[in-house]
């Protein structure tokens, strides 16, 4: 019973963090200093976290990477948004969206 809280109680702070970060990165629509591999890498670990936790039965392990790697993804569509807003030039007395 104690194992199972340390891992949700660890799980949780983990999930905290990064969804913090995917946050942030939205609200300021800013991704200067995040690089775009950090959710690539982090899709990529969550995935093969994902299977080894299914295959060892680990369900706190599985249900934290499954929402890591949505959070990833979530992540990576945000950079890929905020990257190509900022290659568009703006044309005088356009409206910003």
């Amino acid at each position: 019973m104690v194992t199972e809280l340390i891992g949700w109680t660890s799980a949780g702070l983990l999930l905290v963090t990064i969804a913090r970060q995917v946050y942030t990165q939205w609200r300021d629509g800013n991704v200067q200093g995040v690089s775009r591999w950090l959710f690539v890498g982090q899709l990529a670990a969550s995935t093969g976290f994902m299977i080894y936790s299914w295959l060892l039965g680990n369900w706190v392990f599985l249900a934290t990477n499954s929402v890591m790697a949505a959070i990833a993804l979530l992540g990576q569509w945000l950079y890929l948004r905020a990257r190509g807003r900022r290659a568009k030039p703006r044309v005088k007395g356009e409206a910003s969206s």
